[in-house]
């Protein structure tokens, strides 16, 4: 797959908003034990779980996700990125955006980096900000 973390991360958002299954594939690891959580959901476990499960999303449609704010920590082998996805949905009352808090872990692999684990969480756009400071406890 990418050359490095962050091409791994981009064509995964790309095979996203595409609901190309085969290029979304493509970015994951080939170890059974990859993990991806969707908002609200359990842990799904391995490569034909995930496959499915994205089939079935992708089945109603694309996901126009992007990823802003991305946080991220490299190590020689591996990569964690927590991302705020800012997410455009359709309501009844017309297009609005959601928001999803997701860490995304990379592995560098023979192939390239590969995704091992996306856990995503839901938000909203409060969570937009960060705390950078440690709340004071009042006593």
């Amino acid at each position: 797959m990418g050359a490095s973390a962050e091409e791994t991360e981009s064509a995964f958002y790309e095979a996203l908003q595409a609901a190309d299954i085969e290029l979304l594939m493509a970015c994951w690891s080939d170890d059974e034990d990859v993990v991806c959580v969707h908002p609200g959901g359990p842990r799904i476990v391995g490569l034909a779980a995930i496959r499915s499960t994205f089939d079935a999303i992708f089945s109603n449609g694309s996901i126009q996700a992007r990823p802003e704010s991305v946080r991220k920590v490299q190590g020689l082998s591996s990569a964690v990125h927590n991302v705020l996805e800012r997410v455009d949905v359709m309501t009844p009352s017309g297009p609005s955006q959601a928001y999803v808090l997701a860490t995304n872990v990379y592995h560098q692999t023979a192939h390239g980096w590969r995704m091992v684990t996306h856990h995503a969480s839901p938000g909203n756009q409060s969570e937009v900000q960060e705390i950078h400071q440690v709340p004071q406890v009042l006593h």
